[in-house]
């Protein structure tokens, strides 16, 4: 204990020796309060809840609205520190949060649905992306009008056991293309006109620019596949036991988003100090990018976030159509009402 704290405390004693003297001699004022001391209106106010937010990749713009919630205030408004994850590729995301190891996670509708056709009792809660980012690009010299055109000569790089390209494969078939693994750059598209690779348009297509090249960006979900993106999931042991600490952590995910979305730029500093392989003018080109896939006129109405039992039945029947899942989970086992988009 300090010197200085030490005779606060000595103080505080003597003056109560002192004041109970006086009453003795007085008539207490009727009506009079007395005001409760420090400790009191400390004691009063239960410290914050910590948990973890495990991502599923490395801090960048898909994920500015949980930043933008711990640094504007929002979690701690709700009562909650939390600890943000970085994650990177094959981040054990769904693992971490079905055993415990965090409370919140970050993953991709597919995934969750895969992940529960597995055992693991995931549930979804919030949906960043309400338009999946992911996209091939192509040169615009060659003059594609779609994906279609893309697949029909050249060579293209993708993950082929990813969801999105089975769904691909099965609807134009890669017979005229040539598939090579998708190696996370974009060297090899800026140097050849007939390449073309899969992509997040909030990032490949904006360092292809960069470099001189003029890319043409496509979306999967033109295409009819379009899981939600970046959906913060918990496991169904903790909602059950913190269900007002899971519906105040989607509270101050969607104010941090809202946050976010209307001015990036402060969160987008702090982020870059945390990945400094991204420039400033990368994350602002990102989030402007971003905006429309996150905020429609859907999320206009219903907040947010929101998610929608048909867009969870819809996936659940591709997945089993493509061979991923043997059969889709049923929906109301894990889409629970509380997030379902009403608006808050």
């Amino acid at each position: 204990m300090s010197g200085r704290l030490v005779r606060l405390l000595g103080c505080a004693v003597l003056l109560a020796v002192v004041g109970a003297c006086s009453r003795q001699k007085e008539e207490p004022k009727q009506g009079a309060q007395t005001a409760p001391d420090a400790s009191t209106a400390q004691a009063a106010q239960p410290a914050p809840a910590r948990v973890k937010l495990a991502l599923n990749w490395v801090p960048e713009p898909e994920f500015g609205g949980f930043y933008a919630a711990r640094e504007s205030g929002a979690f701690a408004r709700h009562g909650l520190e939390v600890d943000i994850l970085g994650g990177g590729a094959g981040a054990p995301v769904q693992q971490m949060v079905a055993t415990g190891q965090a409370e919140f996670g970050i993953s991709g509708a597919d995934e969750i649905l895969t992940a529960r056709a597995r055992g693991l009792d995931v549930l979804p809660l919030f949906a960043v992306y309400q338009t999946s980012p992911l996209a091939i690009m192509a040169h615009a010299s060659r003059g594609a009008k779609g994906i279609k055109d893309v697949l029909s000569s050249g060579t293209v790089a993708l993950e082929p056991g990813l969801p999105y390209a089975a769904f691909l494969k099965k609807k134009y078939g890669f017979d005229k293309v040539k598939v090579v693994p998708y190696d996370g750059g974009v060297a090899r598209f800026v140097a050849d006109k007939n390449f073309a690779q899969q992509c997040f348009i909030t990032a490949e297509p904006i360092a292809a620019k960069r470099q001189g090249a003029t890319p043409s960006v496509f979306l999967v979900a033109e295409e009819g596949f379009n899981p939600y993106i970046a959906v913060v999931i918990t496991r169904r042991q903790y909602w059950k036991e913190q269900p007002e600490r899971v519906k105040a952590f989607v509270a101050a995910v969607r104010e941090g988003w809202r946050t976010y979305l209307d001015t990036p730029g402060p969160t987008n500093a702090l982020m870059g100090k945390l990945n400094t392989t991204m420039d400033a003018e990368t994350f602002a080109s990102a989030a402007e990018t971003q905006k429309p896939l996150i905020e429609t006129d859907e999320t206009r109405a219903r907040g947010l976030g929101t998610m929608s039992r048909e867009r969870w039945e819809q996936l659940g029947q591709q997945l089993v159509d493509l061979k991923i899942i043997e059969k889709a989970p049923p929906v109301d086992e894990f889409l629970l009402p509380e997030f379902t988009g009403s608006r808050p």
